[in-house]
C-alpha cells in the first residue's frame, strides 16, 4: 500500500478544490454542495464549510445516498442485502447549480448514478463534479469539472480515501 496523499497534501488539495469553484461562481448564483454518502458526503462537508468562509454567506450543503440508482445493484456477483441510508438535502435543488462531490471519479457509473437521484429530487439548473481523485478508466463520459489530484493508477490498482471522520486519518493510498 502506497500513500499518495497525506493529511497535509488533502488539505491542499481541498483549498485548491474550493479556489476552482469559488473562481468559477457568480456571487448572484451561489451553488449548493451534494455529497454522494459516504466518503464523498464528507468531502462536501469540508468544501461547504470552506466555501461558505470564503463567501461570507452560507453555501447550502446536503448528502445523496446512491444505493438503489446503482446498476450493479442486482448482479449476479453481488452479495446480500444493500445498506440503504438516507438522503440528507434540507432545501430545493430546483434551478440551482448543484456541485456534486464524490471522493473517486473511476468508471463514472457512481456520478451517473448520482444523477439520476437528483433528478428524481428535483430540476436543477446546472450540476457540477467535484472529485478529490481522479482516475484513469472511465466506462461512460462522464468527467470531473473540478478535480482536486489526479492519480496515475493501474487498472488492477484501487484507490481508497481515509477520512479522519470515518476513518480516523486523512489518508489517500493506492494498494
Amino acid at each position: 500500500m502506497k500513500v499518495i496523499l497525506d493529511a497535509g497534501q488533502i488539505d491542499r488539495t481541498i483549498e485548491h478544490l474550493v479556489d476552482l469553484i469559488a473562481s468559477r461562481i457568480s456571487p448572484d448564483n451561489v451553488p449548493a454542495i451534494i455529497g454522494v454518502r459516504s466518503r464523498g458526503e464528507i468531502l462536501a462537508e469540508r468544501i461547504a464549510d470552506r466555501l461558505s468562509h470564503r463567501l461570507g454567506q452560507q453555501v447550502p450543503c446536503g448528502t445523496l445516498d446512491i444505493t438503489l440508482y446503482r446498476d450493479d445493484l442486482n448482479a449476479p456477483r453481488s452479495s446480500g442485502q444493500p445498506l440503504v441510508r438516507t438522503t440528507e438535502i434540507g432545501f430545493d435543488i430546483d434551478n440551482k447549480t448543484i456541485i456534486l462531490v464524490d471522493d473517486v471519479l473511476y468508471t463514472g457509473r457512481s456520478t451517473r448514478a448520482a444523477m439520476d437521484a437528483l433528478m428524481d429530487l428535483g430540476r436543477p439548473k446546472a450540476i457540477r463534479l467535484a472529485v478529490l481523485i481522479e482516475r484513469a478508466g472511465r466506462e461512460l463520459p462522464i468527467q470531473a469539472d473540478y478535480t482536486g489530484y489526479e492519480a496515475e493508477v493501474g487498472p488492477q490498482q484501487s484507490v481508497q480515501v481515509n477520512f479522519v471522520e470515518s476513518d480516523g486519518k486523512d489518508e489517500v493510498t493506492v494498494a
